[in-house]
């Protein structure tokens, strides 16, 4: 994390209320900017978020609103999700978005020592952020099958996709970290000569492979999509 960034980034309180409303248009501007991607939630969700102390949010010194991310609790505490990441364009580019995440994710094992900690994301930047943190991809199949979480990406444009594939693939990637994995993967030796190490592919470091595959993911979904519009609008028209 870089604690050089001349910012303010805690956890957000009853406070931080007045934020709220530029949060919510800001990812509502994102969501349209990119075409895809973060969830759109309304002003007195993140209010309520922020004070739940289940959010982040970063300021600079003078108060300016800079960057926020929020908590979620799925299927009875099991899964937790770091949702709403989201960066004010005037402080992109600077690595807010590395030292949100970073203090989300702490946030997050300190409410939910036990759970696993999941998220979906287009973004390569992400990825490579939760890649640091000791998430892996996984399918969608090891994510939280509780219907309030997925009805969370209604609001996305591929939601479509989403229910074609019955909610086991879209264009989003999924990630997990599992601290009793993690706690597994420590308590074992892990030296290379030892016959009982299993040694596993990682995915830190495959960034140029995988980016390649999220744009065949991405072409293949995507080109689905607009076939099944073009035969819909042939069917109504014939």
């Amino acid at each position: 994390m870089d604690h050089k960034l001349p910012l303010v980034i805690r956890t957000a309180v009853c406070a931080d209320h007045p934020y709220a409303e530029l949060i919510a248009q800001e990812m509502a501007s994102s969501a349209r900017a990119r075409g895809t991607g973060i969830a759109q939630r309304s002003v007195d969700y993140i209010r309520l978020k922020m004070s739940e102390g289940k959010a982040v949010i970063a300021l600079t010194y003078e108060g300016v609103w800079v960057g926020f991310c929020y908590i979620e609790a799925w299927g009875h505490e099991k899964f937790v999700a770091n949702s709403g990441l989201i960066v004010s364009p005037d402080f992109r580019g600077i690595g807010v978005a590395k030292a949100i995440k970073h203090k989300i994710f702490q946030l997050s094992l300190e409410k939910y020592p036990e759970a696993k900690i999941f998220g979906l994301t287009t973004g390569l930047a992400v990825m490579k952020i939760n890649s640091e943190l000791g998430y892996e991809p996984v399918t969608y199949s090891e994510l939280t099958d509780d219907e309030q979480f997925w009805t969370g990406c209604k609001s996305c444009v591929n939601y479509d996709i989403l229910l074609s594939k019955n909610k086991k693939n879209c264009i989003c990637t999924a990630m997990l970290y599992n601290p009793a994995e993690k706690e597994r993967q420590q308590s074992k030796a892990t030296g290379p000569n030892n016959p009982n190490t299993k040694r596993k592919r990682r995915f830190k470091g495959n960034f140029k492979l995988f980016e390649r595959w999220i744009r065949f993911k991405k072409h293949v979904l995507l080109k689905r999509k607009d076939a099944k519009k073009h035969n819909r609008k042939e069917m109504i028209s014939s």
